[in-house]
């Protein structure tokens, strides 16, 4: 057919016609029209079939921030090509959508818009769903779930229940950044330069009565898994292992000269000890707590500390700094004592660079 032939030729339904003689793709009207038939048909609702392979195909919740964005649109394209692939070499594939609608945002947005948080989640829910919809992705619309309907999060109380039976959870005081707008706990990389990423209010230090769960028992379970995962990238793998964050070491107890008390340090190098020069307590630590009760100097170094950064990175770019607290501890290997400060950390180290006391 010659481009004459192409150019006297009707347009396709869905398709304009060019003034090349080529038609051009409407977008408008065929996504419309192919998106309505694949939901009159359900074209993509998984179904029992036990004559094909299943897969299962789960992109991140969104949070129902009101709109899409384009970091939206790259998540869920990659996992909807995932989808169609699959589902084009015969998996029975399932790949539904949900809404990680449960948290402090939703409540902060309804009280600056003087709504109600259901209210306000439900209508950004509407406007997202719509967003993807027109997007055409590969979603099982029917089982489509939210993290705030108690259809949902019964499943994660009873999960609860099961792990405080199995006393895999239990309850201890922890120190946290406490946001005093939001009224919330921080994670450390909340905290921007001492500040709530969202309010902006000065982040303080409590400490609060929490619920952990034991993920530290199966920390050998999980290296020994890591190492089946040969088709993971190594730098995830390592990534993965500081996060479960296992060390081989040994405990060592310093007496406080003139207390009946010690300080445990934990080294995963003991063979150091015998250069340790002095000791480091944390600003939490007991010790330095009590210390600081009579010490209003000690008191404002403390909380100095406590406006500071407490990310890993804030902390590796942090001035090393520290505050004499005028004990001395017995090295259990060497009968000549060494210095007590109070410095930026966790627990209790000792050092063994002597120059870092000079």
């Amino acid at each position: 057919m010659s481009d004459a032939d192409i150019g006297d030729a009707p347009p396709d339904r869905g398709r304009i016609a060019s003034g090349t003689g080529m038609s051009r793709y409407s977008f408008r009207e065929n996504e419309a029209k192919w998106q309505r038939v694949w939901r009159e048909r359900g074209s993509f609702e998984a179904r029992e079939d036990p004559a094909r392979p299943k897969y299962y195909v789960l992109e991140m919740f969104p949070y129902p921030s009101g709109k899409l964005h384009v970091g939206h649109v790259r998540n869920y394209t990659m996992g909807d090509l995932v989808a169609r692939y699959r589902r084009a070499q015969g998996f029975n594939v399932l790949h539904p959508m949900g809404w990680d609608a449960f948290g402090l945002p939703a409540e902060n947005a309804a009280i600056a818009g003087n709504t109600h948080p259901a209210a306000w989640t439900s209508e950004n829910i509407a406007t997202m769903r719509a967003q993807l919809e027109r997007m055409g992705f590969s979603y099982d619309w029917s089982r489509e779930i939210a993290t705030c309907h108690p259809e949902y999060y019964r499943h994660e109380q009873k999960m609860f229940l099961d792990f405080l039976a199995a006393d895999l959870a239990y309850r201890k005081e922890s120190w946290v950044n406490w946001d005093p707008e939001e009224h919330t706990v921080l994670a450390n990389e909340q905290v921007i330069e001492g500040r709530g990423w969202r309010s902006g209010a000065l982040v303080e230090k409590r400490l609060l009565s929490q619920w952990f769960l034991r993920i530290t028992a199966f920390s050998d379970e999980l290296l020994e898994a890591l190492k089946t995962l040969d088709r993971w990238p190594e730098r995830v793998r390592l990534m993965q292992e500081n996060w479960i964050g296992r060390s081989e070491g040994a405990r060592v107890q310093f007496a406080v000269a003139g207390r009946d008390a010690a300080v445990e340090v934990f080294t995963t190098r003991p063979d150091t000890l015998f250069g340790a020069s002095f000791l480091a307590l944390s600003p939490h630590h007991p010790l330095a707590q009590e210390l600081a009760a009579n010490d209003p100097k000690l008191a404002e170094f403390i909380a100095e500390c406590d406006r500071l950064g407490t990310s890993e990175a804030a902390i590796e770019a942090a001035e090393k700094r520290g505050y004499p607290t005028g004990l001395e501890a017995v090295h259990p290997l060497d009968p000549h004592p060494g210095g007590i400060a109070a410095g930026r950390g966790p627990g209790a180290v000792h050092n063994r660079r002597y120059r870092l006391c000079r």
